[in-house]
């Protein structure tokens, strides 16, 4: 019986401001408050809200039938907890249907995977947290940014104790093979791998309302027929995309909610199911591994990195970034931790790609890419100058090996001290609470001995 996977992604940039290369030094605050309201704003109005509410009517109205997956980012659920609150109440009310899981990515939506693996296990337990706290939820299934993936971050993955990975279904790694079977990790054969149909997904995400495509208008049966007329052993269906795609990629106008919200009762027609990432990965075995040497992402042609590391600015600004993960990761200052986050957002390289992908891409703030790569260096340039006030830059591995099992046995000690500080108060109070009793005690006997000697 097939099956179709689900899956929207919750993403916002949180904008950079204007920086000028004088402010190095004197300005620490790096983000465009206005921009950042706005936007959350308006991705919140035009998709979230309508997008949400649509999936909690298929969830309630469907009996279970019906199942979705979703992940957000760190940053966008801070951007939300601050300027849209009703989306996070909606998310929520979604989560308390039982029809959707809640998939893990990095806190940053960054690029540490290809960068640091301790930074990259930080953020995604962090995120981990932050979906149980909010949610409930333990995920057990992961999402890199950009469904960025290979080998060895899929090693990586498996080690964190997650099942599957949502992972693209590029034609360079696929060759001959079917994205609608499960697969499994080359490195480590416990993590199961969920491969996007790429076609399919981008039918509804970019195709929906392009009157100039030869499928258009596409109504809900004619798309559930295509996946029925698959071979029949082709059992998993994935279909993966930003939420964004309904309401701002494709307006409202163009009906995409009203195609949704049909998908289910032509699905059941057709005897094809929705499931859940983890009900994938528990239910189904592996046909065979999936062997992804370089990189690969959702995005562009090429389904590579490219888009963020593919010129020289890019790669310059994102070692730069790289340069201090260590220091970072021994800091436990909030702020800095809390811009390390913010500036290691995949859209931060993005802005500074100089490829043609024959589409338009928004620049935000931006000119040109060196526009973009010049505010950027100018805010990574005071951003690093406050992380090696901390931890000088001249200081080498070894001395930095050194003060990290410093600061390690540091506070290893501070725990002992406060078991003991602990356990001695718990003394003292057991001490002061005998006293009133032997006072009591020895006053009782001086007033029996009165009484005899009368």
């Amino acid at each position: 019986m097939k099956t179709i996977c689900l899956y929207f992604e919750i993403h916002q940039i949180t904008h950079l401001k204007r920086y000028r290369f004088f402010e190095i030094g004197t300005d620490h605050y790096y983000y465009d408050d206005y921009a950042n309201e706005q936007g959350i704003n308006d991705v919140a109005e035009r998709s979230y809200i309508p997008a949400l509410t649509t999936l909690i009517e298929m969830a309630k109205n469907n009996e279970g039938a019906f199942k979705v997956g979703l992940s957000i980012s760190g940053v966008a659920l801070e951007q939300l907890e601050i300027h849209a609150p009703a989306v996070i109440e909606l998310l929520q009310e979604l989560n308390a249907t039982g029809c959707c899981e809640f998939i893990c990515e990095p806190y940053s939506h960054g690029l540490s995977s290809l960068a640091n693996e301790e930074c990259f296990r930080e953020e995604v337990e962090f995120m981990r947290k932050k979906i149980k706290d909010y949610f409930g939820q333990d995920p057990k299934v992961f999402r890199n940014s950009s469904l960025i993936y290979d080998n060895e971050i899929g090693g990586i993955v498996a080690s964190m104790g997650f099942k599957g990975q949502l992972i693209e279904g590029a034609k360079h790694v696929l060759g001959w093979k079917s994205p609608h079977y499960l697969y499994h990790c080359a490195e480590n054969p416990n993590l199961k791998l969920l491969m996007r149909d790429f076609k399919l997904s981008d039918d509804i995400s970019l195709r929906f309302s392009n009157s100039e495509w030869s499928e258009y208008p596409l109504f809900a049966d004619t798309y559930i027929d295509w996946i029925a007329t698959l071979p029949e052993n082709e059992q998993v269906i994935n279909i993966f995309m930003e939420l964004s795609a309904l309401g701002i990629a494709q307006p409202l106008s163009s009906n995409i909610l009203e195609f949704l919200k049909a998908l289910p009762a032509c699905a059941k027609q057709r005897g094809i199911t929705f499931s859940t990432p983890t009900e994938i990965v528990t239910k189904l075995k592996s046909v065979d591994m999936m062997d992804v040497p370089y990189p690969m992402s959702w995005s562009d042609e090429e389904r590579d990195i490219s888009p963020w590391l593919g010129n020289v600015m890019q790669r310059e600004a994102f070692n730069k970034l790289y340069s201090v993960a260590e220091r970072v990761h021994l800091c436990d200052d909030r702020r800095i931790k809390q811009d390390w986050f913010y500036l290691q957002a995949s859209n931060n390289f993005r802005f500074m790609t100089t490829k043609d992908t024959g589409v338009g891409l928004d620049r935000g703030i931006y000119d040109s890419p060196y526009d973009a790569f010049t505010n950027y260096m100018n805010i990574l340039g005071d951003f690093l100058a406050r992380v090696n006030s901390l931890y000088p830059a001249d200081m080498d591995n070894e001395e930095l090996g050194s003060l990290l099992t410093t600061i390690k046995n540091q506070g290893e000690e501070l725990v002992q001290l406060n078991d003991e500080v602990t356990k001695l108060q718990a003394e003292l109070k057991k001490s002061e609470a005998k006293k009133p009793a032997a006072k009591k005690t020895t006053t009782t006997r001086k007033t029996a001995a009165a009484k005899k000697e009368k």
